[in-house]
């Protein structure tokens, strides 16, 4: 039996084939259970009324009962307009028609009393308002419905076609009415009993015709919990599904070449952190379950070397292990570091990217194949299906938000019958309720210290009119001995337009600084050339580097102690401190100079103030999301858990995201496959919410 809510949107009294086409391509609404839960964007209180004589140009929105007195249609074609003047007994306004002219024209009438509803403005001294909400004395059909009416977000198109706020909200009363008593309940009771939940049906009643403030908040509470709740059940569930499913190898040996490197090899004292992530990876690959664990760390924290130790623990029990990395500076970045770690131990380690010729990649495949190369680095490439393992006991995937998920996934398909265990990091930090949702079914740590001896970069934001001050102590840091990076901002929809700034830049650098040499990189030279350039910086051949955010991940050059970003206020606060993270990585004291306009936007502000305040990667993160929220943040669309927040916000509800995961967790410690008939209704909601029929979770 076809659930009530699932039924097309076209059938809906009022809507129709048409209405529905529009609603389906411009908001995705294709059923009743899209439109119920196609939440207002705000409330506006319709108690009070205004007298005219009470009403300014900088109010928000108004309400008055008044009388057209006199109408008058100006111009012809296109251009003309309606204008009324609208009195009561305080004084007369003007209300103006730039659409449905004729419509309005024959259907408003004089002196009968209406109520007029919309923002005012004002024009050479006379109040107005522009296509006002308007609603004759005793039309029932069109008087506000609660005391909140209900505001809904639609498009330019919709309004041409009619299709305003308030018809949606003419659709929404409709709806609600057909629905009574035909909506079941989501949520098992015991749940709705132990939060005293408001029941479904009045929570979606509420949220679109609220009496009050006291309900409205509670409908919200009940309706934010439940989108967050059923999110948890299915990534735990996820998670207890492929724990019980995909079994690991248990790495049980810790031996030969993980004890070598630590007692021998092993570069530097540990810092706490990166001791105790060791640990929590250490206790996932011994047990016989696969591992799934998200690495979290800061650009310098020291993520590759635990990364490398896990990999020795792979080896140490007769395994192979492989990691995978986004481009061939970052791969190339790796492998250099790895193989500089592990001089003088007998591991064989290769590296795999696009640029390797056919014969040496020949070889590499052959020796794969037989066993005889233990750790294989490089990019996508490590997907071919050319690419053989002879036993794949470990994957590492870095920067892993800039792969695919099926990408990802035919690495995870190199073993036939035991999928291999599977270490993600990032140094991009993730805000922690956005790392319980995108990334909730995967065990997290987090390095969250520097190695000793790292002195903190210091930030410092500059408007144009102080350039020449920047230049001074560009040259004064040269002097000393130190490298620069200008990094220009490169943005693919003006992406001709930001070249051409870019190669401006550089001439203007080169003719500052003529005393120096001066390099360009950007994502549109040849691997060959971009190569060439970074390699001239890394020896110190050339000073200065002008460059795109090409350089944000995988330029590692301990002598570059100074980071000028340009038009900073362009870049986001992620990509700015992963860009800060360049520098500061010797031991002399770093600095990342932020430079912008002085016509910024408030948000622009925030964001700037923020990075010369911290270099907490997570408190940037967060306020990363405050001000961009979680659908725009880097890797949210790859995460193959198919979510899309309606109502929630993880910026600001952290506390109910607690309080669902933990609900969602006990349920599943009880019950783990929601067999009971308590739970059905759970079963049922995650069914309808499932997008894909393969297991993503596995591969992170």
């Amino acid at each position: 039996m076809t659930d009530f809510l699932d039924q097309d949107i076209q059938f809906l009294p009022g809507v129709g084939p048409v209405k529905a086409e529009l609603l389906k391509r411009e908001l995705n609404i294709e059923t009743f259970r899209d439109l119920v839960y196609y939440f207002p964007y705000k409330y506006v209180d319709r108690t009070r009324f205004y007298r005219i004589s009470e009403v300014q140009a900088n109010m928000a929105h108004i309400q008055v009962k008044g009388r057209i007195t006199s109408m008058e249609v100006v111009g012809v074609g296109p251009k003309q307009r309606l204008t009324a003047q609208f009195r009561d007994e305080t004084g007369v306004m003007e209300l103006i028609w730039f659409q449905g002219v004729k419509w309005q024209k024959e259907h408003l009438r004089l002196n009968t009393t209406y109520t007029i509803f919309g923002k005012p403005a004002e024009f050479n001294g006379v109040i107005n308002v522009v296509h006002p909400e308007i609603e004759a004395e005793g039309d029932i059909s069109l008087q506000p419905a609660g005391i909140f009416q209900a505001h809904y977000n639609t498009t330019e198109k919709m309004k041409k076609k009619y299709l305003t706020s308030k018809a949606i909200h003419r659709f929404m009363l409709t709806l609600l009415d057909k629905m009574k008593g035909k909506v079941p309940e989501t949520i098992p009771a015991g749940v709705m009993d132990r939060l005293k939940l408001m029941g479904l049906e009045k929570a979606l009643h509420t949220i679109h015709k609220p009496d009050n403030s006291h309900d409205l908040r509670n409908a919200r509470f009940r309706l934010k919990f439940e989108e967050l709740f059923l999110i948890q059940l299915k990534i735990l569930s996820l998670k207890h599904n492929r724990e019980s499913k995909f079994k690991g190898f248990p790495f049980t040996e810790v031996g030969y070449n993980f004890n070598t490197f630590y007692h021998h090899y092993l570069p530097f004292q540990l810092t706490d952190a990166q001791k105790r992530v060791t640990r929590e990876i250490r206790k996932d690959l011994g047990r016989s379950i696969q591992m799934n664990r998200l690495l979290q760390g800061d650009v310098g924290s020291g993520k590759t070397l635990v990364a490398l130790m896990a990999l020795l623990i792979a080896l140490d029990n007769g395994f192979q292990a492989c990691l995978m990395a986004p481009t061939e500076i970052l791969a190339q970045q790796h492998y250099d570091t790895i193989t500089g770690l592990l001089r003088g131990m007998n591991v064989d380690t290769g590296l795999l990217t696009g640029s390797v010729r056919a014969s040496d990649r020949s070889l590499l495949h052959e020796k794969l194949a037989d066993g005889r190369m233990h750790l294989l680095v490089g990019t996508h490439a490590l997907i071919e299906d050319a690419v053989n393992f002879k036993k794949l006991g470990l994957v590492i995937i870095d920067e892993q938000h800039r792969f695919g998920v099926a990408q990802r996934a035919k690495l995870w398909q190199k073993n036939d019958t035991i999928p291999p265990h599977v270490l993600v990091m990032t140094a991009t930090p993730i805000p922690r309720t956005l790392a319980m949702t995108v990334y909730g079914d995967l065990d997290v740590s987090v390095i969250d210290e520097l190695p000793p001896g790292r002195k903190p970069v210091q930030t410092l934001h500059f408007f144009e009119n102080k350039r020449q001050d920047v230049y001074q102590f560009m040259r004064r840091k040269i002097m000393e001995g130190r490298q620069i990076y200008v990094v220009y901002p490169l943005i693919s929809e003006s992406e001709n337009l930001d070249l051409k700034n870019l190669e401006e830049g550089y001439r203007h650098i080169s003719d500052e600084f003529p005393d120096y040499d001066v390099c360009m990189v950007h994502g549109r030279m040849n691997p060959a050339d971009k190569e060439r350039e970074m390699q001239k910086f890394k020896e110190g051949r050339t000073r200065i580097m002008v460059a795109t955010t090409v350089i944000e991940v995988g330029v590692d050059v301990s002598n570059a102690s100074v980071m000028v970003i340009e038009s900073a206020e362009r870049f986001g606060l992620s990509q700015l401190h992963q860009l800060r993270g360049r520098v500061g990585r010797g031991a002399d004291q770093s600095y990342c100079i932020l430079m912008s306009s002085f016509k910024i936007t408030n948000q622009s502000r925030k964001r700037l103030a923020t990075m010369v305040r911290t270099n907490d990667g997570f408190e940037i993160a967060e306020m990363d999301m405050r001000l961009r929220g979680p659908g725009d943040l880097e890797g949210t669309q790859q995460s193959g858990i198919g979510f899309d927040l309606k109502i929630a916000n993880l910026a600001k509800d952290a506390d109910i995201l607690e309080l669902a995961r933990s609900n969602a967790r006990e349920i599943l410690e009880t019950d783990p496959l929601l067999q009971s008939s308590e739970y059905r209704v759970l079963r049922t909601s995650l069914l309808r919410g499932k997008k894909t029929d393969f297991e993503w979770s596995v591969i992170s």
